[in-house]
């Protein structure tokens, strides 16, 4: 029987991304699910293989003194970033797949022992941790027992804009037992609990709370990837001022002297605390701004705006300056991005022009 045949016959698709059309948006997707039940056991194996080509997991030993038995529930999200809850048998999932987008993964461990190597060394891992890293660096998860985990693929560009050192990611660890590790851990474990009832336009909000928390806990863990270099004091500094950014966005006459202002220091020393990560206090308020209006864009939520009030609400002062900034930063014009995301139907009345 052929690999191909299992997911059909399981009701699998080879693909969880509908082609999309001009006429309408694409209904919301539940997840696409596999097991090994009912499967003969000299298929098992080649079936999960398969699977975990699709998840793009390099797959290392399995165990071979058991019969082996997997399953998984994946969906993916609107930006592009898969959650993907496993149950299996022991094995490990160890390597680089050459074949891998560039992108950031995240696995919280649900069930089971297990230990984790991180390129230099080798550490038990506890239910509830986090462990995380950049696609293309040599890592291992030996899974010693029958286990449950939430595995999460972020495509690099749904995460680089909030780190100030995106290449200075590495793999780690966050602990799942205590302080924020532990609020985030909460926020997986009970994602994975639901998965399988939720549909992919119910993943948006997890897709910023993913990347929030993920650069908080970079944060607090002094990660390079997050303070860009600078002190730990000064990382924790700049990572509040980002926060502060964050919650005024929206208004236009946002400038350094606001910020400074609500966090109590000199606009000169902002300037400072942003040079010291390489960055420009604008450069930085523009590419957020951007990036909530290319979210507000493609969300259906927000359909019914036009992109002259996305773009408005989110701080810029016109829809002309800002579709030109929009194509410098994505490629595509505001409107041709709203229109791949969302169907010729859904576009507002105004959209025609912008």
């Amino acid at each position: 029987m052929a690999l191909r045949s299992w997911f059909k016959d399981l009701a699998l698709p080879l693909s969880n991304a509908p082609a999309k059309t001009d006429k309408a948006a694409p209904a919301p997707l539940r997840a696409w699910r596999f097991t090994t039940d009912g499967l003969a056991a000299e298929l098992r194996l080649p079936a999960w293989q398969e699977v975990m080509t699709r998840l793009r997991l390099p797959l290392g030993r399995l165990a071979e003194s058991e019969p082996f038995q997997g399953s998984v529930a994946c969906l993916g999200s609107p930006l592009g970033m898969d959650f993907a809850v496993m149950s299996a048998t022991s094995q490990e999932i160890s390597g680089r797949n050459p074949n891998q987008p560039a992108a950031v993964w995240i696995v919280v461990l649900l069930e089971g022992d297990a230990s984790f190597w991180d390129g230099e060394r080798t550490t038990s891992l506890r239910t509830g941790d986090i462990i995380y890293g950049p696609t293309g660096i040599n890592a291992a998860l030996k899974l010693t027992t029958p286990f449950q985990l939430l595995y999460i693929n972020a495509p690099r560009v749904a995460l680089d804009h909030r780190l100030l050192a995106p290449l200075s990611l590495k793999v780690g660890r966050f602990g799942g037992e205590r302080g924020l590790g532990h609020v985030f851990s909460g926020l997986l474990r009970a994602t994975a609990e639901t998965l399988q009832d939720l549909t992919s336009e119910q993943l948006r909000p997890m897709e910023l709370a993913v990347t929030e928390f993920l650069v908080a806990n970079l944060a607090a863990e002094d990660s390079p990837a997050a303070i860009g270099g600078a002190g730990a004091a000064r990382a924790a500094h700049l990572h509040r001022v980002c926060q502060t950014i964050e919650t005024l966005l929206a208004d236009p006459e946002l400038g350094l002297e606001r910020v400074a202002a609500e966090d109590g220091i000199s606009p000169r020393s902002l300037q400072k605390l942003f040079a010291s990560a390489n960055q420009s206090f604008s450069t930085y308020v523009r590419s957020r701004r951007l990036e909530r209006c290319r979210l507000d864009l493609s969300s259906p939520i927000c359909a019914s705006l036009s992109i002259s009030e996305i773009c408005f609400r989110w701080g810029f002062n016109g829809s002309a300056h800002f579709s030109r900034a929009f194509k410098e930063r994505y490629g595509v014009s505001p409107r041709e991005y709203r229109k791949t995301h969302l169907g010729e139907d859904l576009l507002a009345e105004d959209d025609e022009a912008a």
